[in-house]
């Protein structure tokens, strides 16, 4: 199962960042399973170029651009109350505390 990841709490415009292979999980496991994945706690969850990067996942496809700033590129921010999930055709709302069907 794939949940599409898309960022819009700071953004002006929402933004699909990531897809993200949940397996065999689902409903709010298989939710807290891709938000997990797409935090940067001791790295980029964004970046598979950096060295020793435990926040770096197979499961994670990333579908935007890095920025790029003066020349250096950075990953991409952590998922974040506001941003949005969808699974199985349902929309997701980060919340304070798990998620929210939107649909």
């Amino acid at each position: 199962m794939i949940i599409t990841v898309t960022h819009q709490a700071f953004e002006k415009t929402p933004s699909i960042v990531a897809k993200v292979n949940v397996g065999d999980r689902t409903g709010d496991i298989a939710l807290e399973y891709a938000y997990v994945r797409t935090q940067n706690i001791q790295g980029s969850w964004s970046r598979n170029d950096i060295e020793n990067n435990p926040d770096y996942s197979e499961d994670v496809t990333v579908l935007a651009d890095l920025p790029v700033v003066d020349g250096k590129t950075y990953g991409l921010r952590s998922t974040s109350m506001g941003d949005y999930m969808l699974l199985d055709n349902k929309t997701y709302k980060v919340a304070m505390c798990g998620f929210k069907e939107v649909n």
